[in-house]
């Protein structure tokens, strides 16, 4: 029986597992492109991972929006246990010789974007926040690999309006192409009746 085995394993310590899934969760929220190319095990495991984050914007951007600031900030501080914490262990004061402390990590940088532009662009979205692509098998070891994107993201939005840009003006084309015909019938019915035998 297979009872209570719930996850891929993927070779890892459970320790190891979790950070590699914050990794990824991390890169997939603050890659340009909304997309990342990995392992198919990988991805798969990462789907469930990321869009429990971002159902959890969702939320705070409803609670947000009612005024229930308190709920909305549990709700981004049980998010940020999906990514990594950023430099909390660093002293207040600044580095050796006056040097300034480093920038906070790619992790609150992601929490930034998910709770601002993600959550208000997956608002009215009810799950599904993300594409898995299978790719074939990588040369090297054979392993089969996949990209993970997030839907609506600004290069497809765009794609769409390109689309329906291009079948607008097809139809408008189409439609002054039967207009010529039409008219021409009109002129050459014309000429033929104007025409004495």
């Amino acid at each position: 029986m297979r009872h209570l085995k719930a996850h891929r394993k993927l070779g890892r310590t459970s320790e190891h597992r979790h950070s590699m899934l914050r990794n990824l969760a991390t890169s997939l929220i603050n890659s340009r492109d909304e997309r990342i190319t990995t392992t198919l095990p990988k991805a798969k495991e990462l789907r469930p991972f990321v869009e429990r984050a971002i159902t959890l914007s969702r939320k705070a951007r409803a609670f947000s929006d009612d005024g229930s600031d308190a709920r909305a900030l549990h709700l981004r501080r049980q998010a940020a246990g999906y990514f990594h914490a950023g430099n909390t262990a660093m002293s207040p004061a600044p580095g050796k010789r006056g040097q300034l402390r480093p920038e906070r990590t790619a992790g609150v940088a992601a929490l930034r974007r998910l709770f601002g532009e993600l959550g208000e662009r997956y608002k009215d979205r009810p799950g599904g926040y993300t594409r898995i692509l299978k790719l074939g098998h990588r040369d090297g070891d054979d392993a089969e690999l996949a990209i993970i994107e997030l839907v609506d993201n600004p290069r497809e939005v765009e794609a769409l309006e390109a689309e329906k840009k291009r079948a607008a003006k097809a139809a408008s084309a189409k439609k002054k192409g039967s207009k010529k015909a039409a008219k021409k019938e009109t002129t050459d019915t014309a000429e033929e009746t104007d025409q004495p035998e």
